[in-house]
């Protein structure tokens, strides 16, 4: 009999684009501490993947965003946490605010990088590398 507990769940990330650069975030205390990795989070039960991007940016960075338009999904296996995501990304436009760490306790520092691997910091979260490996770039 397969056990619930193991599908896998549903993460959001948003591509937030201002200047030609995507935001960035450092996690911590959360799978993939010390990663860098996009806005964004678990999909609320009846949330649309637009109405989870606009709350995810707000609740993480006190931004606005517009444009919101679907990027890509990755398929996300974290083998040391056992967890298994299927991660939906979202392309965005920076709307306005001022961009703030506003989870401390989930985030050390947020920042704005080029899409290049090269220019991107290190380590990436496991849904960044999987977007890389697919050769996914927001700016085709």
């Amino acid at each position: 009999m397969e056990n619930k507990e193991n599908r896998p769940k549903v993460g959001v990330g948003v591509f937030v684009i201002k200047d030609g650069k995507v935001l960035l975030g450092k996690r911590k205390n959360s799978h993939g501490a010390g990663a860098w990795c996009f806005a964004g989070g678990h999909l609320e039960y009846g949330e649309s993947w637009e109405e989870c991007a606009i709350r995810e940016t707000i609740e993480e960075t006190g931004l606005k965003i517009k444009n919101i338009r679907f990027a890509t999904a990755t398929n996300d296996i974290f083998e040391k946490e056992n967890k298994h995501y299927i991660t939906i990304f979202m392309l965005a436009d920076y709307d306005g605010g001022e961009l703030k760490i506003m989870e401390p306790d989930k985030c050390e520092k947020w920042d704005w990088f080029e899409w290049k691997e090269e220019k991107l910091p290190k380590p990436l979260f496991i849904p960044q590398q999987n977007l890389l490996k697919q050769k996914y770039s927001p700016f085709k």
